[in-house]
């Protein structure tokens, strides 16, 4: 098996804390762990939420982040003030193709409508073999059992195919994670059509 090495690192997260202190710690940790490994950070460049503090974490321990934000997001002063970089496009596809290409991996942690807008995505992306990127969730609390759970849903039902939903590897720790997804393997050339036999 061969380790990935990163070099940059896609976070999608939310831009509210969230109910829990563990959503804020996590996010938090994450920033350190990828700036100690020398992994930059790739996100939406916004500095609320836990968008905001995995860049701040990132940053205090002298890591890479960039940010990429649309226009219109700009303009409500949102962005934050010192990322090492700040890419502002004009839609949400551009910053989401521009986020993708910058990056080598992709972690969800937890977060709403947009962050899981992202994650399936470029979920979908792999699945199609448009990128070999590995896309992964850190399921602090138990975030993402419910989105398992109906991964899980689909994959009885015929509509998912079992190894497109192992592709997306989850863990309850940062460190974790990042481990997982150093060792990630491509689910390789499988058809995204279900015939009867195959469900």
């Amino acid at each position: 098996m061969v380790t990935q090495a990163f070099r940059r690192l896609c976070v999608y997260s939310g831009s509210n804390f969230g109910a829990r202190s563990a959503y804020r710690d996590h996010a938090w940790s994450l920033g350190q762990l990828l700036a100690r490994r020398g992994i930059g950070v790739v996100y939406g460049g916004g500095r609320v939420g836990l968008m905001g503090v995995v860049a701040d974490a990132a940053l205090q321990a002298g890591g890479e982040v960039i940010g990429v934000i649309p226009q219109a997001l700009l303009d409500r002063e949102i962005a934050h003030p010192a990322l090492t970089e700040l890419r502002v496009v004009a839609s949400m596809h551009e910053r989401k193709a521009l986020m993708a290409d910058l990056s080598d991996a992709f972690i969800a942690l937890p977060g709403g409508l947009g962050t899981l807008e992202e994650l399936f995505e470029v979920a979908t992306w792999s699945q199609l073999g448009i990128h070999t990127k590995p896309v992964g969730l850190l399921n602090t609390e138990g975030y993402y059992e419910p989105l398992c759970a109906m991964l899980a849903q689909g994959v009885r039902e015929g509509f998912i195919h079992a190894r497109h939903a192992a592709m997306l590897p989850i863990a309850s720790e940062p460190a974790e994670l990042l481990d997982v997804l150093a060792e990630w393997e491509p689910a390789g050339a499988v058809s995204k059509w279900l015939t009867r036999r195959e469900s």
